[in-house]
């Protein structure tokens, strides 16, 4: 257990470091953090860092730099997440404002939380546990191609064509009403068992074949899982740490690729709704991330929609801002969907 005085230099490196993006020494400890001891007692305390594998030094220079355990110690130590001042809880109130669907709030919020951290964000969609269908919309494109476009109650709008040869206005309208009495109001597995039967009860006006194809339209539809979806903004942050492109970089890029990837990631730093979760370095679980920090949230109600959200970046982060952030964005987008 470190006393308080090795856990201010040790904090005072952690924050140099990220800040300067340089090892640092002792006596720039002592003239930029008022340690109220001399260079001399500043080194002994780095030895010991060091030796406890908090520190390392990465060549022949007299600096220092975190080791992964140093910057977990240094995230476990923080008393509390500092809060957002009041003119960045606007600003996300700003540009959060005017969302039109769920896929605008999430394009919104990956955006933004790229943004205000300045690193790569992730956002997965939400998990619709009490989701119930709102409408069932049919919009005829062509004489022979209808749009099919399904509205569930957290906004989500789904929309697919469907080939319907020679179809009428009057049996589309038919179909829709028949469609929405089966499913408006229920939960999207309700839904697809209440379509099962739709099928025998259709009058003789409306094509079976037409028929058929809307009612598949819908239940693949009813059956997508959005949760398997993630948004994804900020690469162009990455361009910061072209010196780190090896080791921080190019792994990031790699996954980027792989959504599975992302999503188990996000998995892993499942939390209650409003915590945060810091993986750093050697914790994350997938081996080409191992030098990079994943800060991660939960957003909505275990009730209602539940989903992650947080940013990848290098493991030399300002970790209490990007908390901050990812909190507080977590939390905004958390009440916005219930409210809406």
């Amino acid at each position: 257990m470190l006393d308080d005085r090795k856990m201010d230099v040790l904090k005072a490196i952690v924050t140099d470091y990220v800040s300067m993006q340089e090892p640092v020494g002792s006596k720039a400890l002592v003239e930029r953090h008022q340690l109220q001891v001399s260079p001399a007692t500043v080194r002994n305390d780095m030895a010991v860092l060091e030796e406890e594998g908090y520190i390392t030094q990465p060549h022949t220079s007299a600096g220092r730099i975190p080791t992964d355990k140093g910057y977990r110690l240094f995230v476990d130590r923080l008393a509390t997440v500092k809060p957002l001042s009041g003119a960045e809880k606007r600003a996300i109130q700003t540009f959060m404002a005017g969302a039109l669907d769920l896929d605008d709030v999430v394009t919104r919020t990956v955006r933004l939380l790229a943004q205000i951290t300045q690193q790569v964000a992730i956002v997965q969609y939400p998990i619709s546990y009490s989701a119930l269908v709102r409408h069932v919309e049919l919009v005829s494109l062509t004489a022979d191609r209808v749009l099919v476009i399904l509205i569930n109650s957290t906004g989500r709008v789904e929309q697919r064509h469907v080939g319907l040869p020679a179809h009428s206005e009057e049996s589309l309208a038919e179909l829709r009403t028949r469609l929405n009495q089966a499913v408006v109001g229920l939960a999207p597995a309700q839904g697809a068992e209440r379509l099962t039967t739709l099928l025998d009860e259709l009058p003789p006006a409306i094509a079976r074949s037409d028929a058929n194809s809307v009612v598949a339209t819908v239940l693949e539809m009813l059956a997508d899982d959005p949760s398997a979806r993630i948004a994804v903004a900020g690469v162009p942050n990455l361009s910061r740490f072209g010196d780190q492109f090896d080791t921080t970089v190019k792994p990031v890029l790699e996954a980027l690729e792989e959504q599975v990837v992302l999503l188990h990631l996000l998995g892993e730093a499942a939390s209650s709704a409003g915590d945060v979760t810091v993986r750093i370095g050697h914790e994350n679980p997938y081996e080409r991330l191992q030098s990079t920090s994943l800060v991660a949230s939960t957003y909505g109600s275990v009730d209602d929609s539940w989903a992650s959200l947080g940013i990848v970046g290098p493991t030399r982060m300002d970790y209490p801002s990007t908390m901050a952030s990812v909190r507080a964005v977590a939390r905004y987008v958390g009440r916005f969907l219930a409210e809406g």
